[in-house]
């Protein structure tokens, strides 16, 4: 399964330190290996797959789209208005036409 990184995702892991890294691996394996692990969005998500879990103390989110060969991880971040923002972003994508 080849696993895709959003320009979103890439730019909040960046920010985190080693330590949380290390455990974001460690969901991503976990999600590349059992797909469904998250939970699937209704209405204006559909399609996107949310997975939770601790760093730390701290509650993170991470939304995926799955197809048979791709894992593309769309953003990452706390639960903190992450819904509005989650919105927010595809929305900008969808309206480039350069990104898939």
């Amino acid at each position: 399964m080849k696993i895709f990184q959003s320009r979103s995702f890439e730019k909040t892991v960046k920010k985190l330190p080693a330590t949380a890294k290390t455990v974001l691996d460690d969901q991503i394996r976990k999600i590349a290996e059992n797909p469904d692990c998250g939970e699937e969005k209704k209405g204006d998500l559909r399609g996107v797959f949310v997975h939770k879990f601790k760093i730390n103390a701290a509650q993170y989110l991470l939304a995926y789209r799955k197809t048979a060969e791709i894992l593309e991880l769309i953003m990452l971040g706390p639960h903190e208005n992450y819904y509005r923002d989650l919105k927010g972003y595809l929305k900008t994508r969808s309206g480039d036409k350069g990104d898939p």
